[in-house]
């Protein structure tokens, strides 16, 4: 989320389908023939900033989203094409390796409508496609995600809206952000289901908000519910609800899990976060779910109303908070966060520049090895 809030859909002037300014490419460090680049500069874009990437590593490209914008490049950092036009809120990204597809998460806050944006990469082919005339994005509605978004927690009738000072939105939820493909949770194998997380807003007055909470979707027929993106008619074909629904207690973040990355090395699921403000909690900035263990049913710290559900546990070792018990570290991966499912991982830095006048925002993914120490668990490699 970074904290912008998506556009109204249909604003004038807003669907330009060209980019005002062309990124400089950057020279990539190979790290050695054949193996996975040290580096991949996504670009300088007069966009939002960067918000997540994927790796398709099989063809050679890496995606990044920059709010309003997804880029391509290959691993030299050289740009393939653009999509443009977006005027909602474009945020993490996952790819999918039966399809050949990139999924991400998609906020019309205004329109309280919520997708998963689903792009043909190879069909992405030069700079200023257009989000909605060239046929490269199709979207899927999250009915779940509107429900408790738009709940109507004070009992008094009226919806509040985009603002985190306000006791609505169920579970604190300002939409949906953090997305990645991996197994049931609990599980270490089977098929991928697409896991998608809340945004939560940060508020420290309220005691609902202290869980990440994250879906779990079954994508394979998923192909029935897409429809191409209208933003001025925005859709709701989808799934009713989710295949499942989960919780990690992790004390109340600003504005959820921005980057979440499933991790077939270890099995565990990482949730990159900026940090909350309780301060009886200890603001971790990367909280880690322990794949091994499965959900077990158990009550939702803090609910208005009593309340249970599947928790998840969070790995035993990193920082530990004693008084609240959580645990995690502090480190990167807010801006983008991806896995090489072999102990590395490309950890994505957001830069800014200004060019004869025009603010840039560039995204720069960078190899580290995971080493699991306190308080930085990252390495850089190369």
């Amino acid at each position: 989320m970074g904290g912008r809030r998506a556009g109204r859909i249909g604003a004038a002037g807003v669907l330009a389908a060209a980019v005002a300014a062309a990124p400089a490419a950057a020279e990539a460090d190979t790290g050695g023939a054949g193996a996975p680049p040290t580096s991949v500069d996504g670009g300088a874009w007069p966009s939002g900033h960067v918000q997540g990437v994927a790796l398709d590593e099989e063809r050679g490209h890496m995606y990044f989203s920059f709010t309003d914008t997804l880029v391509k490049t290959d691993l030299d950092g050289e740009v393939v094409g653009t999509v443009t036009g977006i005027t909602g809120h474009l945020g993490d990204l996952a790819f999918d390796e039966r399809d050949g597809r990139v999924y991400g998460s998609l906020e019309y806050k205004s329109a309280e409508a919520f997708y998963i944006a689903v792009f043909d990469g190879e069909r992405i082919t030069r700079t200023g496609m257009d989000a909605e005339e060239d046929g490269v994005l199709g979207t899927v509605h999250l009915e779940e995600v509107v429900q408790d978004y738009t709940a109507d927690m004070d009992g008094d009738g009226v919806f509040d809206g985009d603002t985190a000072d306000t006791a609505d939105h169920r579970y604190g939820c300002s939409g949906i952000d953090g997305v990645t493909f991996g197994p049931a949770f609990g599980r270490d194998g089977g098929k991928p289901l697409l896991t998608v997380a809340y945004g939560v807003y940060s508020n420290t007055g309220r005691e609902d908000n202290d869980h990440q909470v994250l879906l779990q979707y079954d994508t394979s027929s998923w192909k029935r519910y897409e429809r191409p993106l209208d933003q001025d008619d925005p859709h709701t074909s989808g799934p009713d609800r989710p295949r499942g629904k989960y919780f990690a207690y992790t004390g109340n973040t600003t504005y959820g899990v921005q980057n979440l990355e499933y991790d077939g090395h270890t099995g565990d699921w990482f949730m990159a976060a900026y940090r909350g403000e309780k301060p009886h909690f200890p603001n971790y900035s990367l909280f880690v779910v322990d794949g091994s263990k499965r959900p077990v049913e158990g009550e939702l710290r803090g609910q208005p109303a009593k309340e249970r559900g599947p928790l998840l546990s969070l790995r035993e070792d990193g920082l530990h908070d004693g008084g609240s018990g959580v645990r995690g570290w502090e480190t990167g991966g807010q801006y983008g966060l991806e896995s090489l499912d072999d102990g590395r991982f490309y950890v994505v830095e957001r830069g800014r520049r200004t060019e004869d006048g025009v603010v840039l925002e560039t995204g720069t993914a960078r190899l580290h090895e995971w080493t699991a120490a306190t308080p930085d668990p990252f390495a850089p490699l190369g």
